[in-house]
């Protein structure tokens, strides 16, 4: 993040070896792994880990990672549906883990997208050290680059469908990243019950779930602290 620059940090690290792939993320909400264990174009084995999570309902998921993606061929993982009843952030891990299975080379994408000032902000995003995307918002709207300018945010997938697939798995997770950002604005104090948000949009706001979550005291991290990065234990890894 530049001098003086406040606002919401994401890293994502995935790792392919043979036969697993481990892909892991934080930001200011989170910090979660997800291992994926695969033969033969197959999903054999799907495990994860919540480091840290905003709810007291949040570990439920994991089970219910499980079940959605073991037995499912690679090649099927992203087609497989269900992310709403998932924790989202574990379903895009092991999204990312199914597409770079096989693959010989680590994956860091470090993204940043700052707070507004006078209502605009700048999102962008660097994959292995090197920066790939960069755009400018006000609320939903890009202003830039020219490519977008006057795109709304819930448009973009068109964009996306254009691109290479390096370019387009990249677009998404800015987008989720831009959107996930807003969270900064909001103060949702420990405690506070889950059935106060909209129902459906994850795995702790489904209806049957909200009704026993509690957001977690000390869950948010602000990586715009000087010093503070996320996934700083693997900081080797973003360059």
């Amino acid at each position: 993040m530049a001098p003086g620059e406040t606002g919401y940090r994401r890293r994502i690290l995935i790792e392919p070896a043979p036969g697993c792939v481990v892909a892991e993320l934080e930001d200011d909400y989170h910090r979660m792994v997800v291992t994926l264990e695969h033969a033969d174009g197959i999903v054999r084995r799907v495990t994860s880990e919540m480091k840290r999570r905003p709810w007291t309902s949040c570990p439920g998921a994991m089970a219910m990672l499980e079940r959605t993606f073991t037995g499912v061929a690679l090649a099927d993982v992203v087609r497989r549906g269900d992310k709403t009843i998932n924790c989202t952030h574990l379903y895009d891990l092991a999204l990312f883990a199914a597409a770079h299975a096989g693959e010989g080379a680590a994956i860091a994408y470090d993204i940043v997208v700052t707070d507004a000032v006078e209502g605009q902000r700048s999102a962008r995003l660097s994959r292995n050290g090197v920066p790939l995307l960069e755009w400018r918002l006000e609320g939903d709207l890009f202003l830039a680059p020219p490519a977008l300018a006057g795109t709304r945010m819930a448009a973009l997938g068109e964009w996306i469908a254009r691109q290479d697939r390096a370019t387009a798995e990249a677009g998404r997770i800015l987008r989720w990243a831009a959107i996930l950002a807003l969270g900064r604005a909001m103060a949702i104090p420990a405690g506070l019950s889950a059935t106060v948000f909209p129902s459906g949009a994850c795995y702790t706001f489904q209806p049957e779930t909200a009704q026993g979550a509690t957001r977690l005291a000390g869950a948010d991290v602000d990586f715009s602290r000087p010093g503070a990065e996320p996934l700083g234990d693997r900081a080797a890894a973003f360059g």
